[in-house]
């Protein structure tokens, strides 16, 4: 299912259950001690998954640990990610040659609850949700927006390990499936996404294209390519590689 919203190149695996042996390397099953049973279950079927996903690519399975902020740690070269909600687990991965940054996410396809959307949202995407209700009333776009904006964290904090707000992503989705998002204040990133509502749950994808090429003043945020000092006119798709924005803002030194 999963993988109907991926780009090329990209490896996915899911399972709807944990119910298929998902062993665990000693130093995972070490970090798992003492959690509760479901936990323990999940964090397994994520991890086979993600093992599954690797073995797509030609990579010797291998244990993949939480680093800094949660996120899975990939076999060098690899770019990926995980998600897990009731009835859902999934992972996809990448060689970072073909996709610089990835993010997927599973919520159940309801409502979010009250509140929730002032919290995670801005003026003009409520406003943006409103016409899209009008024009799909069945769809969740509420939670789709949520969704999605989990979908961008996963993709933006491995490459650049900085901090990363729902308000700090707009988020645009469209009805035909797709979404784009941009950062802010300082940034002008673009990440690519689609959407898919199936069997009870909605699911996102995000990429951050790799560079194909290098503006003046570009510099390294992890795999991923931004310009530091960008010249008058510059196209980041032929530029940074970046679809389709730069990052004028961000400061050298977070590199």
């Amino acid at each position: 299912m999963i993988e109907e919203i991926l780009p090329l190149g990209v490896r996915s695996a899911e399972a709807f259950d944990d119910l298929a042996p998902a062993p665990l390397f000693p130093e995972e099953a070490a970090l798992m001690a003492g959690r509760r049973q479901r936990r323990r279950a999940q964090f397994a079927t994520a991890r086979a998954c993600a093992r599954r996903a690797l073995a797509e690519l030609g990579l010797p399975p291998a244990p993949l640990l939480p680093g800094a902020g949660g996120a899975p740690q990939w076999p060098d070269g690899v770019v990926g990610s995980i998600t897990h909600c009731d009835g859902y687990r999934a992972a996809v991965a990448a060689r970072a040659t073909d996709v610089a940054a990835l993010g997927i996410d599973a919520e159940p396809a309801g409502p979010l609850p009250r509140g929730v959307l002032g919290l995670i949202s801005s003026t003009t995407e409520r406003a943006a949700l409103e016409r899209l209700g009008a024009e799909a009333p069945g769809v969740c776009w509420d939670r789709l927006l949520f969704s999605a904006k989990e979908s961008v964290y996963k993709a933006w904090f491995p490459a650049t390990g900085l901090w990363l707000g729902f308000r700090d992503a707009e988020v645009r989705l469209a009805p035909t499936g797709t979404f784009t998002a941009t950062l802010r204040p300082a940034t002008a990133l673009r990440f690519e996404g689609r959407w898919l509502l199936r069997a009870d749950l909605a699911l996102t994808s995000v990429r951050v294209l790799p560079a194909g090429g290098r503006c003046p003043g570009a510099f390294r945020l992890g795999p991923v390519v931004v310009c530091g000092a960008p010249p008058a006119g510059c196209g980041c798709v032929a530029g940074c590689g970046l679809s389709p924005g730069c990052a004028p803002g961000l400061a050298s030194g977070t590199a």
